[in-house]
């Protein structure tokens, strides 16, 4: 059965992302969306993905509590900067951060949460270095950046995958 259904989990979010995006629950969509979820799920086998092996499940939910939080804070804090005059040393900028995680799941996660929480994001991961280029949009002190980065994300998902 799992050549037809290599992601199970895979194929059946996205037949309710389907449906949910059509509103619509009629026998026709559930055909086209199932269809195209067992297709989109082969692709995704072809790929031949590693699976992630999450090592401390806990980690988890701590990782998830902690960027939460992150995520609204810089809302609040790009909305600030957004609206207000601009003020001296408001700055963004580029920054190179050493990174010590070789886990591809792991730097996928990091990647996620970086470029989704406002005023950061992603640019260049160089594998050969083991550096990330990153954009802020308020950059005042490096330092601050390099440690929120590895102490609080890099560390907990060393922690999850490696």
């Amino acid at each position: 059965m799992s050549w037809l259904l290599p992601y199970p989990l895979l194929t059946a979010a996205l037949l309710a992302l389907w449906l949910l995006l059509n509103q619509s629950v009629s026998p026709g969509q559930i055909i086209l969306g199932s269809v195209l979820a067992i297709l989109a799920a082969w692709m995704m086998a072809a790929l031949r993905p590693q699976k992630p092996r999450i090592r401390r499940p806990v980690a988890v939910f701590r990782l998830a509590g902690i960027v939460l939080v992150d995520i609204v804070r810089s809302n609040l804090a790009v909305g600030t900067i957004i609206l207000s005059a601009r003020k001296p040393g408001l700055n963004a900028g580029f920054m190179t951060i050493p990174l010590d995680m070789k886990s591809p799941q792991g730097l996928a996660v990091l990647s996620i949460i970086i470029t989704s929480t406002p005023g950061t994001i992603w640019l260049n991961y160089d594998a050969a270095k083991g550096t990330l280029l990153l954009h802020v949009l308020d950059l005042v002190d490096e330092t601050v950046w390099i440690r929120t980065i590895k102490g609080r994300y890099e560390r907990l998902l060393m922690e999850i995958f490696e």
